[in-house]
């Protein structure tokens, strides 16, 4: 299905006289940005990276492009380099490639590979210089899945109600297509670590919408999300043969969120919920079904201030438990951290960031050198950024 779409787009993209049309007339526009982060952590290696000594393996870059022959058609597409550690990026992978054709303020339509509206912030997370913070809230917005869960191959369609002065306004986004995760994607790191081994990654169907209300106050919005997932896909396990499908039971994944933004305050929540029964059913080797149930429930408060026109600076709250677990600090992971951004030009940008993090919940807590977690750790980032 990703090629189907991403053939359309370029079919869709062929079709336009660009030919009679100059370059000026496409109005074409290149952006982009690159980041180089440092990280240390008092205790735990964080993501393959070798944190408890402080480690500079963390690369970021993207360039987008995109056109827009017609008042109400465009076409772009991203790109993003990513390093992180010993066991994620040093490849280049496609972000999104779209068209997005906007027949009026009710009504328009997205298809290709496309940004997947869940939640407060998914669509926004590959924005780095547009942020104050180094790193989203991690129990929500992994950066080791980022491209997994930032975008599908499908389509969107989106819109929204007149604005009233006694309600507001209300926006609509509502998507069907294929999720793809690939072998790489950080949700597989600490099961191949395990010994087991998805050699095409997981796909299936995802659909789902959101809503946000604009309501009647300036600078309010209150939003809710539903993402449908239905993935499956092969596994090898290490032994004597053992292999199989992994199945994912269709689930739902609510959100909950709303923002306040009035002068230089920002402050904003959200809520999610993901409850799953995953099943390894084993086609090769000893028969049998293994069973995994989760029920993870997210959630982070979060506040900024703009302290001068160029100095920000704000913090965050968030936690991830997982109910089904046995007591214990693998059940959990609460991080607080505080956060300050200066830019330097409109082009140049640094930031610093402190977590205190209490739980060994989250997939990044890999070791490097095999040590052993222990459940609380600090960790400082300094990132240095350019965008054009």
């Amino acid at each position: 299905m990703n090629r189907l779409f991403v053939g359309a787009m370029a079919l869709a993209l062929g079709t336009i006289p660009v030919a009679a049309q100059s370059l000026e007339d496409l109005n074409i526009q290149i952006h982009g940005y690159a980041t180089q982060s440092f990280a240390y952590t008092t205790n735990n290696n964080w993501n393959s990276m070798d944190t408890s000594d402080g480690s500079p393996a963390w690369t970021e870059a993207v360039v987008s492009v995109t056109a827009q022959p017609s008042q109400k058609l465009r076409f772009g597409a991203q790109a993003r380099y990513f390093l992180m550690g010993e066991s994620f990026g040093n490849a280049i992978t496609l972000d999104w490639a779209s068209g997005d054709y906007k027949v009026n303020e009710k009504f328009g339509v997205r298809f290709g590979k496309v940004k997947t509206p869940n939640g407060l912030l998914n669509d926004t997370q590959d924005i780095d210089p547009a942020f104050l913070w180094s790193l989203l809230p991690q129990g929500m917005y992994p950066i080791t899945s980022r491209n997994s869960i930032l975008a599908h191959y499908g389509a969107v369609i989106y819109g929204g109600t007149p604005k009233s002065k006694q309600l507001g306004k209300l926006e609509y986004q509502l998507y069907y297509g294929e999720r793809v995760i690939p072998q790489s994607d950080g949700f597989f790191v600490p099961i191949v670590e395990g010994g087991a081994v998805f050699p095409n990654g997981l796909s299936g169907p995802t659909s789902g919408g959101t809503v946000h209300w604009k309501l009647p106050v300036d600078g309010l919005m209150a939003g809710v999300a539903l993402d449908r997932e239905d993935t499956i896909g092969p596994i090898v396990v290490a032994g004597p043969g053992f292999s199989g499908n992994n199945v994912k039971s269709p689930f739902d994944i609510p959100f909950y969120f709303g923002r306040y933004e009035h002068g230089k305050y920002m402050v904003a929540s959200e809520y999610s919920r993901v409850a799953a029964d995953h099943k390894t059913i084993f086609t090769v080797g000893p028969p049998g079904v293994q069973q995994s149930i989760i029920d993870h429930r997210m959630k982070y408060v979060m506040a900024s201030y703009k302290l001068t026109e160029k100095l920000s600076a704000g913090a965050y709250w968030s936690s991830i438990f997982d109910l089904k677990m046995a007591l214990g600090p693998e059940r959990f992971e609460k991080d607080w951290t505080i956060s300050g951004r200066y830019d330097f030009n409109p082009f140049l940008y640094i930031k610093a960031e402190q977590h205190f993090m209490n739980g060994e919940q989250s997939e990044a807590y890999l070791t490097v050198d095999n040590t052993t977690l222990t459940p609380k750790s600090n960790m400082t980032i300094l990132k240095v950024g350019v965008s054009f």
